[in-house]
Formats: C-alpha cells, sequence, structure tokens
C-alpha cells in the first residue's frame, strides 16, 4: 500500500499538468473582458492587432457584418491570439438602446452569444419596428430609459428573444433598468461621435487608425496588412 502512494501522486500531478495543458490551449476568443468605458473586448490583450468596430443593432450593414466576419475573424484571427476585437456601441435611437442593454444581460461571457442572436434575428424585429403604428413609436420616447426600453423589447419581439435564450423576466428588467449600463452606453456613444469622429457604422479602428473598410471582405486586406506590420 504505501508503495502506492507515489503513483497517486504522480497521476494527480499528470491531471493537473493536463488541466494547465488544457486551458493554455482554449482559444483565445473565450477570453472576454470589458473595457474602461464598458466596452467588451475579446481574445488575447497582447494581441499585435486591436480592431475596434463601432456598430449599432439598428444598422443592417452591421447586422450584415457580423453575419459575415463572425466565423472567419473568430477561427483565423482572434482564436489565434493574433487579434483583439473591442465591440463599441454607437447608439442611434431608442431601439438601439433597447438591444444594447439586452445584449450585456448575462456578463461578459454571454455578450457574444447575445450580439450574435440580436443581428441573427434583426429582420424579425427590425420588420416590427417598421410596422409599428405612430402612436406606439411615440410612447418609444416617453418615460424615463428603462421604462422606454421595456416597451420597445415587448413590441419588436426583442424580449421574447431574450427568453428564448432563457432569460427570466425579472432578469430582463434588471438589464433595462440598469442605469450604470444606460450611463455606459451613452457615454460610449459620445466618445465615438466627439472623440472618435465616427459618422456611420459600422466603422473600424485598426491599432488606432480608423480604415475606410466597413465589410469584412475589405477589412480582411488591412488586417492582414497590420499583422505582417505594414
Amino acid at each position: 500500500m504505501p508503495a502506492a502512494l507515489p503513483r497517486r501522486v504522480a497521476i494527480a500531478a499528470l491531471s493537473a499538468g493536463a488541466l494547465t495543458l488544457l486551458a493554455a490551449a482554449a482559444p483565445w476568443s473565450t477570453m472576454i473582458s470589458t473595457s474602461a468605458i464598458g466596452a467588451h473586448v475579446v481574445g488575447n490583450p497582447a494581441a499585435k492587432v486591436r480592431l475596434i468596430e463601432y456598430y449599432s443593432y439598428t444598422c443592417s450593414h452591421c447586422a450584415h457584418f457580423a453575419a459575415l466576419a463572425a466565423a472567419p475573424l473568430k477561427s483565423q484571427y482572434v482564436d489565434k491570439g493574433l487579434v483583439v476585437v473591442e465591440y463599441r456601441n454607437l447608439v442611434r435611437d431608442p431601439v438601439d438602446m433597447t438591444a444594447a442593454l439586452l445584449a450585456r444581460c448575462g456578463g461578459e461571457r454571454a455578450f457574444m452569444g447575445n450580439h450574435q442572436a440580436i443581428f441573427a434575428a434583426q429582420p424579425s424585429w427590425l420588420g416590427k419596428v417598421q410596422k409599428a403604428s405612430e402612436a406606439q413609436m411615440q410612447s418609444w420616447y416617453e418615460g424615463s430609459v428603462g421604462e422606454r426600453a421595456h416597451k420597445i423589447a415587448n413590441d419588436t419581439g426583442l424580449a421574447a428573444l431574450m427568453h428564448g435564450r432563457g432569460y427570466s423576466p425579472a432578469q430582463l428588467n434588471a438589464c433595462l433598468n440598469s442605469e450604470v449600463a444606460q450611463a455606459e452606453l451613452t457615454a460610449m456613444t459620445n466618445i465615438g461621435q466627439n472623440a472618435d469622429r465616427v459618422r456611420a457604422t459600422p466603422t473600424f479602428f485598426i491599432n488606432g487608425r480608423q480604415t475606410d473598410a466597413n465589410q469584412w471582405p475589405a477589412l480582411k486586406t488591412p488586417l492582414d496588412l497590420a499583422l505582417k506590420g505594414s
């Protein structure tokens, strides 16, 4: 029996080492944090290239970019630790604010799933926005930010979308009423418009410099050049 002790210790050591290797091998896209201005940052903090995207959930071009870029950007750049992406909101209207608040539900780990789901369902919920009555739309501009967001979420189907993702009414209420999140989104929008002079979405910055590219096929070229040091 005593002779078996070192063997158990060795197995435990090997198991710990295997867990360490597995953790080290995890794709960088699983590393999600929040920047000082409240934006979500995905990827290797020490990546050679930092890509900043200013986006709006009510922007069809942003949804198009999300659909085209999600897989290649993640697999070819972020997962490999080459590019870290910072997602910054540029809120355009109460509907956009509502979607942005809902995307933040569940914390950092849940962000990318919420982000992609909201953009993927954009034709459905944005279609309901476009079909809303004048009286209905007027109500979206009445009351506090949270009260407006509740009406919009229910009227457009955004609340139903998030319920389908497993969020309870209480969780959604907390997200929509969060004054901290509302303030961060408003401040982030001000930074985009005033400091970074963003005039349209999506707008991208690569290592601090704005690029003219606004869709995935075109954005890939300056990303590759930045990785080569050009």
